[in-house]
């Protein structure tokens, strides 16, 4: 299993809590990624959004990829992996940008394909947003562009929504063929263009039945296509750590206390713009991308014979949230990851 967090560009993680105490600043996510990389996270999520999806639309929220680019420069071992639009980007600009990223961290940027789901951040910052299959089939040409950059010395493309006569790129990324390109999706659409153009599969917050489901789906999809299995499967979580069982709950119930604010503006569009699996209610929609769904909540034991369940199911990567993120951080690395390792062992003898 490796450990991964979002970026708190968001200023938390909560929608019923007004203050985190986890500033929407650079000043704040260095502090947290260059922690992280000392307490053992092997990856960090940029979502990329223009207005606040968590605190509301007039709160402030970092930009992902100058954040990135700006993480690079200070960091050593940490992946990036930060989110991308096709919508709101060219492909040869963004293809540029990311090689440029790839080489100033030395191959640890790697990509988030999202095809977008708020029409109303769309609508507000100028980007592209069309009915749910169309968005795919933009998405599917905008990779055959990045792929295609970075790989040929000289790329020529004939597509419905984007047209390229032999241009050169350079440098490449460090990463060959390309950096990674994790991408989510639950609908028909969503998944066929992943298994056929990504490299890694990314879920919402799920039961460990749930995920081992999707992960079962997915390979056979990836398996059909004749390319390489897939690198990564991951899933978002939101993870409560308490000393006590009684204490986790207590903390649960109050973050789920659902009050009527801004922070559910994008609630409408998320649920109906996009094609889920699992029927979503407002109380799931208190933390992002389902985070409460895999119950890690609890004491560390609980916490860790949990991520083992998962792992058991094909997990490899989870992307955590919490709350405040530093604080929760390094009392995860300390209290759950060495769990996770002893009790492996404990069912493994032979390692």
């Amino acid at each position: 299993m490796r450990y991964g967090f979002w970026l708190p560009i968001f200023g938390g993680w909560l929608r019923n809590v007004e203050d985190e105490q986890m500033p929407s600043t650079f000043d704040y996510a260095k502090k947290v990624v260059q922690a992280a990389e000392k307490w053992g996270y092997d990856t960090t999520l940029l979502a990329e959004l223009y207005l606040n999806d968590i605190k509301g639309p007039k709160e402030e929220v970092l930009e992902a990829w100058t954040t990135a680019a700006a993480l690079a420069s200070v960091t050593s071992k940490i992946e990036l992996m930060t989110a991308i639009r096709p919508g709101f980007h060219n492909p040869t600009i963004t293809a540029k940008m990311a090689a440029n990223i790839d080489q100033i961290s030395n191959g640890r940027f790697t990509l988030n394909v999202v095809s977008a789901w708020w029409a109303e951040e769309a609508r507000q910052y100028g980007g592209v947003f069309t009915e749910h299959d169309e968005r795919y089939a933009r998405t599917e040409e905008f990779i055959d562009v990045l792929k295609g950059l970075w790989t040929e010395e000289s790329f020529s493309y004939d597509g419905q929504y984007y047209q390229l006569k032999e241009t050169k790129f350079a440098p490449k990324p460090v990463q060959r063929p390309n950096p990674i390109l994790y991408a989510g999706g639950e609908s028909e659409q969503g998944k066929t263009t992943i298994a056929h153009k990504c490299d890694a599969y990314v879920m919402h917050g799920g039961t460990v039945e749930e995920i081992r489901v999707k992960i079962a789906d997915m390979k056979e999809r990836r398996a059909k296509t004749g390319q390489q299995p897939f690198k990564s499967f991951g899933m978002a979580a939101y993870v409560i750590c308490r000393d006590t069982e009684e204490e986790a709950e207590q903390e649960l119930q109050r973050i789920t206390d659902v009050k009527e604010s801004d922070a559910y503006a994008g609630y409408s569009d998320f649920t109906s713009k996009s094609q889920l699996e699992q029927q979503i209610e407002l109380q799931d929609y208190s933390v992002s991308n389902r985070g409460l769904r895999p119950q890690l909540i609890g004491t560390p034991e609980t916490i860790a014979r949990r991520i083992l369940e998962f792992e058991e199911a094909g997990l490899d990567l989870v992307l955590l949230q919490c709350s405040p993120q530093y604080e929760e951080m390094e009392r995860f690395s300390r209290d759950v990851m060495p769990l996770v390792v002893q009790y492996r062992g404990q069912l493994n003898p032979t390692n």
